[in-house]
């Protein structure tokens, strides 16, 4: 199968002081098109690192990042911006979302930066699918965490993207709660094809992926094929 992601080689370093803190050293995978994959470890393994990285949000000290077709060393900031914008799905663990927009807004906006022209509707319709629909004119204050979670679920769906990178979805959520958001992410990749990259700490999620990739001391400890469920 096509590979989606591919990492080579990959390492980041950051200055500390009078010293170099090496957060991710040679780390190497790849992820198929259309995969479920999890990446695992305890706090400070380089899981969110590695997923900004992953993502060209942020750039490797060294190695390489090729995202859906495209080498990320070779591409300018509004380059990989766009690729991001076309291609790509965000669910951030502080759900990001603008305090002064509503639910709404909040989805509608990146459809509107896309020029979409069904943008509000689009919303509505992704909102109402998170079981939001009555929750379209709230702003996040109004909202509760597992709320605004969805909100941000809703927004990542936006721009059908071909690969979706979810940092600990689950991780301020209720179980029930929790357990729609995983169903929904699930129903994504299985019904448009979307790669899903999963940062967790939950194994039985992880478990429920087809890859796990497990860090520790920001190296990779194991990468494993799973059964899917």
């Amino acid at each position: 199968m096509a590979k989606i992601l591919k990492i080579n080689g990959l390492e980041k370093t950051y200055k500390s002081g009078s010293k170099q803190l090496t957060v991710l050293q040679n780390v190497s995978f790849d992820v198929e098109k259309g995969q479920t994959f999890a990446i695992v470890g305890p706090s400070g393994s380089g899981k969110t690192t590695l997923l900004g990285l992953s993502a060209g949000l942020d750039t490797p000290s060294a190695g390489t990042v090729e995202l859906c077709g495209h080498n990320l060393n070779t591409l300018n900031e509004d380059e990989r911006a766009q690729l991001r914008n076309e291609e790509v799905g965000f669910i951030f663990q502080d759900f990001q979302l603008l305090p002064t927009l509503t639910a709404l807004e909040n989805v509608s906006v990146p459809l509107e930066l896309q020029g979409a022209k069904n943008a509000t509707s689009r919303a509505k319709e992704l909102l109402e699918k998170v079981g939001l629909g009555d929750r379209v004119a709230h702003y996040p204050s109004q909202l509760s965490g597992g709320e605004q979670q969805r909100v941000a679920v809703a927004r990542a769906f936006s721009n059908s993207p071909t690969i979706l990178f979810a940092d600990e979805p689950t991780g301020n959520l209720d179980e029930e709660t929790g357990e729609k958001v995983i169903q929904l992410l699930f129903n994504l990749n299985e019904e448009a094809g979307t790669t899903l990259v999963i940062i967790t700490h939950d194994l039985d999620l992880a478990a429920r992926t087809q890859q796990i990739l497990r860090l520790k001391g920001g190296k990779i400890l194991t990468n494993e094929t799973t059964v899917k469920i």
